[in-house]
């Protein structure tokens, strides 16, 4: 209000109050206008001024009588401090990322904490110490790192894990994506020097000599995760893959079933061949190409080793390596695989690319000119491609060269499924699905950071893993749904903080407003804004 001669003006109308946090935001609202002006009145609100009540109504004040104390709303004291924000956390994010684990089924475990380290598995993965400080941020309720060592020694493989495998497979199966599992494994080392009992030194796909686990990953033909396992880390990938699958098959009671199972050629033996068979699976491997010439010695006999871009020869491999006889030279068709009549051998498809072809010549030249440069002495003897070694003589191995000229360009599948049952580009095509469970382990290796391990005990490794497993489920699912990279997710929505404000003596938190782009992925996700 304003004095216009001998009476009051209006000159703005803040607004009304109902409750004490409106009164609040009306004041420092009211602050802001006479600041903004430039002849600042000399106006303050009556202190903490806390309550409705509190306001003085013109309509019931009366003068005190004389030598009475003064009434509450008419004492002075000193002005009301500002408002001033005491918080702000990405409640949003950790919201909407809890919802989609309630959703999958994974809330039927009761575990708070299990559920927070998730959900910060997945914002910002790092150490269970540092996850402390993101939970923090997230406005989730505070935990200590106490508390979470000792719900890691809870989470265990036979115990959280069980409950997270079955409602994946619960999701896969609602989904239609069990016809065709894959396979894949990978290692998650230590920064140590020295090995445990699960912990060893071993073939490592990054070449470190660090002590390690073999991790085995069995995902639905979309990527999602179904079953993981850890082993020593000087254990051979292929001895890993009929063990997850059993535990798969078992945990699910499924019986015979007309799934199909992909891994690559690390998985080739002929041991787990027949596990697979015997467990009633078909099954899907990569072929070695050192195979080739022993399966198409037939077509090369009739055919010459000439290709063409694209060209596609259904033939067979034997089950052993002492058994060679099963591609019969004198006929000049290519057999056709059938169980009964070629008890002793494989279905095996080779497929010719020329893309493959220029790719496999560029690195036969590269160890071809290494090769040449070691035998003239230009580089350090090493154990290298095409050197052959003859006492203390290194001569180039032109046979091996000539026969390695020969295969470029090729890529071999074996498998049990009849022809009759699926064609050859099917089977191809099912094959290069594996791309689907490398980009899980990419995303669990580096949006989830699952290496490396800072803990020692089988207990607390086993745990660590059954954390990553549900992550990478939380985010598969959010990336399915969004059609989004849970990066793009966490960034876009991280931001959006909700801030906790202290204004007149009373605390109110506001919501953030959320751009158009948050709201779709909000709106993909089914959560509520």
């Amino acid at each position: 209000m304003r004095k216009a001669g001998r009476r009051d003006e209006l000159v703005a109308h803040v607004g009304s109050a109902h409750t004490d946090a409106e009164l609040g935001i009306l004041l420092e609202r009211a602050r802001q206008m006479l600041d903004g002006d430039q002849e600042t009145l000399d106006f303050e609100a009556p202190a903490r001024t806390a309550r409705v009540d509190d306001v003085a109504d013109h309509r019931q004040q009366t003068l005190p009588a004389p030598g009475a104390a003064p009434t509450r709303s008419a004492r002075a004291s000193a002005p009301a401090p500002p408002g001033r924000t005491t918080g702000t956390c990405s409640r949003l994010l950790y919201d909407t990322v809890g919802a989609v684990y309630d959703w999958l089924g994974f809330g039927e475990i009761d575990d708070e904490v299990f559920r927070d380290l998730v959900i910060a598995r997945i914002v910002e993965p790092t150490s269970k110490l540092d996850s402390v400080r993101v939970l923090a941020d997230l406005g989730a309720a505070p935990r200590s790192y106490r508390t979470i060592q000792r719900h890691l020694n809870e989470v265990g493989p036979g115990k959280y894990r069980d409950t997270v495998a079955e409602k994946c497979f619960a999701y896969a199966r609602d989904c239609g994506a069990l016809s065709l599992i894959l396979y894949d494994v990978t290692t998650l080392w230590w920064e140590a020097e020295n090995e445990d009992d699960l912990p060893k030194v071993g073939y490592s796909k990054d070449r470190k000599v660090d002590p390690q686990i073999v991790v085995g990953l069995l995902v639905d033909r979309t990527g999602f995760p179904l079953e993981i396992g850890c082993y020593e880390g000087n254990t051979a990938e292929t001895t890993t893959i009929v063990p997850v699958i059993r535990s798969f098959l078992d945990r699910h009671k499924l019986g015979e079933t007309e799934m199909v199972v992909a891994a690559d050629a690390g998985m080739l033996s002929s041991s787990n061949l027949k596990d697979l068979d015997e467990l009633g699976l078909s099954f899907i491997v990569g072929s070695r190409a050192t195979k080739a010439p022993a399966d198409l010695e037939s077509h090369f006999h009739w055919n010459g080793d000439a290709f063409t871009d694209g060209q596609v020869i259904d033939t067979v491999t034997p089950r052993h390596g002492n058994n060679k006889n099963v591609n019969d030279r004198s006929k000049r068709g290519e057999p056709v695989w059938d169980p009964e009549t070629h008890a002793g051998a494989w279905r095996a498809i080779w497929a010719y690319s020329a893309k493959r072809a220029r790719r496999d010549q560029k690195t036969l030249a590269a160890q071809e000119a290494r090769a040449k440069d070691i035998v003239d002495g230009a580089k350090p003897a090493k154990t290298a491609r095409f050197v052959k070694v003859s006492g203390k003589d290194r001569h180039l191995d032109q046979a091996a060269l000539a026969r390695a000229q020969s295969l470029v360009g090729l890529k071999g599948y074996v498998t049990n499924v009849q022809v009759t049952t699926m064609k050859a580009a099917e089977v191809m095509a099912k094959y290069h699905d594996l791309w689907h469970v490398e980009k899980s382990f990419r995303m669990s290796t580096s949006d989830l950071a699952a290496r490396p391990i800072w803990h020692r005990q089988r207990e607390t490794i086993e745990a660590h893993l059954t954390i990553v497993f549900a992550a990478l489920a939380v985010s598969h699912a959010i990336q399915s749904r969004t059609g989004e990279s849970i990066a793009k997710v966490v960034k876009g929505l991280r931001p959006l903080r909700s801030a906790t404000i202290a204004i007149n003596g009373t605390t109110h938190t506001f919501p953030p407003e959320i751009p158009s782009s948050a709201q779709e992925i909000l709106r993909c996700l089914g959560v509520a804004h």
